[in-house]
């Protein structure tokens, strides 16, 4: 093992070390970074070692580097799309269509679990924050089903995954991120938003038949409530204003993105006044629940963009050690071919899920890897959507799976821990199904934005 390799491993794995002994990820990756770059500069000043590291062409340009981060302009959309999921959160829209479409729904057996889906299914396509939507799930949703005699791991596991459609459906700011890491016009953000649309569906009608073949199955699981409710026109009616003020949001961000009209900065902009309006027609918009979306829209920002600082560090002394060339002879080296190759950087990411959040992978792995694929001939826009879908997962699978953790802080207290695990396990089997779909069948994630991008 020749000194670039050995630093390059080193290197990952002293971050993996202090991830788990609880450092802040931000400050894990710039303190790693620097400490490395001492090393290597030492290394090649003191010692003659045989590196093309030099202290200049690293360290030396990261305040460029850090300035061309937050001077771009796709990621003022960051804050926007964040903020105008956040005043969404606060304006009632989800709890208005929980309880509208479970008078629809609810009498079927299983049907308070499918109301669940097509709510969190708005939800995302509106907020695009997990964080949020799992979280609100839990609490709209989990009671109710227990009291309805649903089987708990059913009742935890369907609000958790449900809520991760978020990351997924746009508008989705992990899709923003991954646009800008991976920096060609193949995989542009309107691409990707389009790309990710029918495979997140695809997800969504898994949940529902999931949901409904277990019902049907096992008849305790999920029960249809014994004091049902009369379907009637109101109710009907009630859907229907419940749905469209999310539905208008969703087309006039992702509509104006899609037809050209807006960039996707302009469209986030579009999104954030929309919610504001939303807000105040649900007479829910005031001055404490504008500054508290403040706080949390520049909180969530500020976290976002420290972890991309730290990651600029560390990755630019990654590659002033000769990482880029490490990673690029490990993964052409597999005596696998090209189908090989992106199936084992598809589950080394899904393995990182367990101990990784997904910013970390998107803005440390992606930019390492997709070179080399892409170099092979793996479509950008594919890979792309291949990746997306393997980072969902992330949010599901333990012990870091921040969604377990969401909804565990919004249980009753008859909900077990085991409980959250065994109730996502069936979902994390559904996302590995979806994923295995959308790799041999390339068309559910590039026709339709390609049939929208022709020229």
């Amino acid at each position: 093992m020749g000194l670039e390799e050995l630093l390059v491993i080193s290197m990952f794995a002293t971050f993996m070390a202090l991830l788990l002994l609880g450092f802040p990820v931000a400050w894990s990756l710039a303190g790693i970074g620097l400490l490395f770059a001492v090393l290597g500069h030492v290394l090649v000043e003191h010692f003659d070692a045989d590196l093309w590291f030099t202290w200049d062409g690293t360290i030396g340009v990261l305040d460029a580097r850090i300035y061309g981060i937050v001077a771009n302009e796709l990621m003022v959309a960051l804050p926007l799309f964040i903020f105008m999921g956040i005043m969404l959160d606060r304006s009632g829209i989800a709890e208005r269509l929980m309880h509208s479409l479970v008078r629809v729904l609810g009498p079927l057996r299983g049907g308070y679990a499918v109301t669940v889906v097509l709510v969190g299914i708005l939800l995302a396509a509106s907020t695009g924050i997990v964080g949020a939507s799992v979280a609100l799930l839990g609490m709209l949703s989990i009671g109710p089903m227990l009291q309805a005699k649903y089987n708990k791991s059913l009742a935890v596991g369907t609000a958790c995954s449900v809520g991760t459609l978020g990351i997924l459906i746009p508008p989705s700011i992990m899709l923003v991120l991954m646009a800008d890491r991976l920096g060609t016009s193949e995989a542009s953000v309107g691409k990707l938003f389009m790309g990710a649309l029918v495979p997140g569906m695809l997800l969504a009608l898994m949940y529902i038949l999931y949901i409904v073949v277990v019902a049907w199955l096992k008849k305790d699981f999920a029960p249809a409530p014994a004091n049902r409710q009369k379907l009637d026109a109101k109710a009907l009616v009630d859907v229907f204003w419940a749905v469209v003020p999310p539905f208008v949001l969703i087309l006039a961000v992702l509509g104006s993105i899609f037809f050209g009209i807006a960039t996707t900065t302009e469209a986030s902009a579009v999104g954030a006044f929309g919610a504001v309006l939303m807000a105040a027609f649900s007479r829910k918009l005031n001055m404490a629940v504008l500054k508290d979306a403040l706080y949390q829209t520049s909180r969530t920002a500020a976290f976002i963009f420290g972890i991309f600082i730290g990651a600029t560090v560390f990755a630019a002394v990654l590659r002033g050690l000769g990482g880029d060339d490490v990673i690029r002879a490990a993964l052409t080296g597999l005596p696998f071919g090209q189908t090989g190759v992106l199936l084992t950087v598809l589950l080394i990411t899904f393995l990182l899920g367990f101990f990784l959040d997904w910013v970390e992978i998107t803005l440390i792995i992606l930019p390492l890897v997709a070179p080399v694929l892409f170099s092979m001939g793996v479509d950008p826009l594919w890979f792309a959507i291949l990746f997306a879908l393997c980072l969902q997962t992330s949010f599901l699978t333990p012990p870091v799976g921040f969604a377990l953790f969401y909804i565990k802080g919004v249980c009753p207290p008859e909900v077990t821990t085991r409980d959250v695990y065994l109730g996502v396990l069936p979902y994390i089997l559904i996302q590995l199904l979806g994923l295995a779909l959308v790799f041999f069948f390339a068309p559910l994630a590039t026709w339709l934005p390609n049939e929208v991008y022709a020229q």
